[in-house]
């Protein structure tokens, strides 16, 4: 019987793009086999890495033919990791693969979008203005 290649489920995170608990949820979910070492470590097959990243291209372009067009190219999808609102106003945290986006928005606009932790969400992010910073010399 022919040995798989396995990688380690950091590395699976870091080359999906995504954080090891999203690779995590994945496995638990039965959207990324993975199987565990003798010392209990979480390993996942590289062909299986190969066939989510198709997936998720295959994905990427249906939405992109759906007909929906915007000027925002930075679009980061991931899961709702926390919804703080108030009567007006809420916070919204999105981890999308090892970064950590937060949303300021009207608790109406949560509400409307159902926003709820764990829910699968994408950020698009349109900035007006970058600061360069570079350290004294």
């Amino acid at each position: 019987m022919a040995k798989v290649a396995v990688i380690r489920a950091g590395q699976a995170a870091e080359l999906l793009g995504v954080s090891v608990e999203t690779v995590r949820r994945w496995a638990s979910e039965g959207r990324l086999k993975s199987t565990r070492t003798a010392g209990g470590q979480r390993v996942v097959p590289i062909d299986e890495i190969s066939r989510l990243v198709a997936e998720r291209r295959r994905e990427a372009q249906a939405r992109a033919r759906s007909g929906a067009a915007q000027s925002a190219r930075n679009r980061f999808e991931g899961i709702v990791t926390r919804v703080e609102r108030d009567r007006v106003a809420a916070v919204v945290e999105v981890l999308c693969g090892p970064h950590r986006l937060v949303s300021l928005m009207t608790a109406e606009a949560v509400d409307e979008l159902g926003l709820q932790v764990g829910q699968r969400a994408a950020c698009i992010v349109k900035a007006t203005n970058v600061i360069v910073e570079v350290t004294a010399r």
